[in-house]
């Protein structure tokens, strides 16, 4: 489990959420090791260096928890391809698939917040075209 349950609570305490507060230790405990979960298959697992001690890992950590809290198995969404769609006309009511929607992550939730604190640590490789 990354980050504590004591550093959780500060978090959201700051924030004006008193849920992880007055939420017992286990429920939190288990919200805060499937956050944890999440961030080191999500992003820690694509950093171009594998230390999960930066303080941006343990934030991550402790917002993905707040919506682990909220709805236990937030980030854990089943689905199949097939769901993937959008509704494009509303007379007819016709839905179109959406596109390049194959990939693991695709139907993953996703928190702006976490996003903008852990996209530049991951292992993006940048090509360089020379004519």
């Amino acid at each position: 489990m990354i980050g504590s349950l004591s550093g959780f609570r500060a978090y959201h305490t700051a924030r004006g959420n008193v849920e992880p507060e007055t939420a017992g230790d286990d429920k939190v405990a288990a919200a805060l090791t499937r956050a944890s979960d999440y961030i080191q298959a999500h992003y820690v697992a694509r950093f171009s260096d594998q230390d999960t001690s930066q303080p941006e890992v343990e934030q991550a950590v402790y917002i993905a928890a707040g919506y682990e809290l909220d709805k236990p198995g937030f980030f854990s969404k089943t689905f199949t391809p097939s769901e993937q769609k959008v509704l494009t006309e509303v007379k007819g009511i016709k839905w179109t698939p959406v596109s390049n929607a194959s990939g693991p992550d695709s139907a993953a939730p996703r928190s702006t917040l976490i996003e903008a604190l852990l996209t530049p640590f991951l292992n993006v490789s940048v090509g360089v075209l020379v004519v």
